[in-house]
Formats: C-alpha cells, sequence, structure tokens
C-alpha cells in the first residue's frame, strides 16, 4: 500500500453493517407497531370486531366472537415479539400468515361484491377504497417477507454433554 493512502475497507463494511441493521430493526418496529395498533383497537371492542368479520360472510358468528377475542391479542403479541426479537421467526410467520389471510379475506369480500369497513384499524381505516387496502395490507406484508429474508439464522444449541460416564 503506498505511503499516506488508507485502507477503508473494514470501516465501509462497519458502516454498511450498521446501516442494513437499523434499517432491519426500523422495519421491524413498524411492522410490530402497526400490529400491535391494530390489535389494540381491536381488544377495546372486541364485539365491533365480531360485527366486522360476519361482514365478511366467510365465518359464523358464533365463530366470529371467537376470534374477536383471540386475533387482537395474537396481533398484538406477534407485534411485540416482532419488535423485541423474541421467537422473531414465529412471530415473523404469524404475522405474515395474519396478513395473508387478511388479504384474502378482503378479495373474497369484492368477488362476492360486498363492501365493507375492514376492521383492520377501527374508524380510522373505514373510508379507505378497496385498493388503498390492498396497498396497505401488501407494503406490510412486503416489510415481514422482507425481514423473514435478511433475519439473522438460528443458531444452534449447544452440545449436551453425557455425564453419566
Amino acid at each position: 500500500m503506498a505511503e499516506g493512502t488508507l485502507n477503508r475497507g473494514p470501516i465501509v463494511g462497519q458502516r454498511l453493517f450498521v446501516r442494513r441493521t437499523l434499517v432491519r430493526r426500523g422495519l421491524a418496529l413498524l411492522a410490530g407497531a402497526i400490529f400491535v395498533y391494530a390489535g389494540a383497537l381491536k381488544v377495546r371492542d372486541p364485539l365491533q370486531f365480531a360485527n366486522d368479520l360476519s361482514n365478511y360472510h366467510i365465518v359464523s358468528w358464533p365463530v366470529g366472537v371467537r376470534l374477536a377475542f383471540y386475533l387482537p391479542w395474537l396481533e398484538i403479541v406477534a407485534g411485540l415479539a416482532v419488535i423485541f426479537q423474541r421467537a422473531f421467526a414465529g412471530a415473523l410467520a404469524i404475522s405474515a400468515a395474519l396478513m395473508l389471510a387478511f388479504i384474502g379475506a378482503t378479495i373474497w369480500t369484492k368477488v362476492l361484491g360486498i363492501n365493507v369497513n375492514c376492521g383492520c384499524f377501527g374508524a380510522a381505516s373505514a373510508n379507505l377504497p378497496f385498493a388503498w387496502h390492498l396497498v396497505l395490507d401488501g407494503f406490510i406484508l412486503a416489510i415481514l417477507i422482507f425481514l423473514w429474508i435478511n433475519r439473522e439464522p438460528i443458531k444452534p444449541a449447544a452440545p449436551i454433554e453425557d455425564f453419566s460416564a
């Protein structure tokens, strides 16, 4: 290396690592916060959420009521797990499955010609048109897929030693 020149390779690599980590953490915080917010809105009024679910004509009223008391808590716990990166892969899988179910239900109602309030974000999303619901849900799903692809690999557990000998 010529005198007076610096090898900046490790510094650039560290900056790139920090930038990628910040992007992943920021997106995890955003996705998790969306799920916590949506779940918290539904927890406040589960019967309204049950009514929103029954409007989809996918499940019966008794099943909708049970789901209305269960799904918001699942959203909150999955969102918190994404934010705090505990059981991260499982939380991402559950969140992505929920998003696919929401997208499928939204498309199903459109195919049937039913105009429903999705109930995703309570009154905040009541006036959003169908296309914007799909864009928002697709954006959230894209974030979850990005986080899944770029998650830290699971490290294998340390081997258990046999102390019986």
